[in-house]
């Protein structure tokens, strides 16, 4: 007689796959486990710490790295969209959790997205501390997932970098992007799809920049950095006011520094004007770092590829000029 009963298998979910991949990853993960969370110290010594938190994902950059057969670089991604948000308050990453859902688990493409979310962690000197791994047959497509991540970083209260520091004749240095980063790939993918980008996964999928060291540099060697800012959604025009306060504005000048060549190839298919470049795109930009005017060489310097892109002045927003 034929059975009734229905498996969390036959309703699409593979507990025995789950545990594999949850053995594969275990040596990736570090930190405290405590069973059902993730315990970090804070480092001894600090006299008022702060924790920085931020959550972030890669948005439908996901979507062309599956259509090119390429994921490896996704877990850069996810970490440098945390982490490098972390930097901009002066802050020193200390765990990091990532968040994987999929409609049916695929053990490899699996462990390799985790895999390059622990070498990233790894590079800025942060704990990939945990995470979770979602089985959710009927919310994603055959093939698709998701992926996010969370961090938590470390600063005293008074050496936390932002607007409050700012000041009229401040100078600005721009680190260079390794390339679209994460964001603008609704349009990215647009272009492709159109034939007016050639579907190259070099130039479209390079893994975003981390700048957590390049900032620790810079406030490391005693510098008087003011603050920084992460040039992801929106470009310049809506994340460096981010880092200035109320009456100071920004002039960039964009003969200062050369797009790379992914944002290039962008800009050459000559079907995104400047404006919508300028408001979606980093523009080879990845991160911004207002420096007192004495210090600003020296900052750059310490960053590959950083040179000073423009200035603090009186105003709102960002002027080219």
């Amino acid at each position: 007689m034929a059975s009734d009963h229905l498996s969390y298998r036959d309703a699409g979910v593979d507990l025995d796959a789950a545990r594999r991949h949850t053995a594969a990853i275990s040596a990736m993960v570090a930190g405290g486990q405590t069973g059902f969370a993730a315990a970090h110290p804070i480092p001894p010594g600090m006299r008022e710490p702060m924790l920085v938190t931020c959550t972030d994902g890669i948005g439908t950059k996901l979507l062309l790295a599956q259509e090119l057969g390429r994921i490896g670089g996704l877990g850069q991604d996810l970490v440098a969209m945390c982490v490098n948000d972390l930097a901009c308050t002066g802050a020193r990453p200390l765990v990091f959790l990532d968040y994987l859902a999929v409609g049916r688990l695929d053990t490899d493409q699996a462990r390799e997205l985790v895999a390059s979310v622990a070498d990233a962690c790894a590079a800025v000197g942060c704990a990939l501390a945990g995470g979770e791994t979602a089985e959710m047959p009927g919310l994603y497509a055959p093939g698709h997932f998701d992926l996010a991540g969370f961090a938590c970083g470390v600063v005293e209260r008074s050496e936390m970098l932002g607007a409050h520091r700012v000041q009229d004749g401040d100078l600005i240095v721009g680190i260079p992007s390794s390339g679209i980063h994460s964001n603008g790939y609704s349009l990215v993918r647009a272009l492709v799809a159109d034939g007016a980008l050639a579907p190259d996964p070099d130039l479209l999928l390079a893994p975003t920049r981390l700048y957590v060291r390049d900032v620790a540099a810079m406030t490391s060697a005693g510098l008087a950095v003011r603050a920084a800012a992460h040039i992801t959604g929106g470009g310049l025009p809506e994340n460096l006011p981010r880092a200035l306060p109320e009456g100071l504005g920004a002039v960039i000048d964009p003969a200062s520094w050369e797009p790379n060549p992914a944002m290039r190839a962008v800009l050459d298919t000559g079907r995104v004007s400047p404006e919508d470049a300028w408001d979606t795109f980093n523009m080879g930009l990845g991160m911004c770092v207002v420096v007192d005017p004495a210090d600003a060489a020296a900052a750059a310097a310490l960053a590959d590829g950083a040179r000073v892109v423009g200035r603090v002045a009186p105003g709102r927003g960002v002027t080219r000029g």
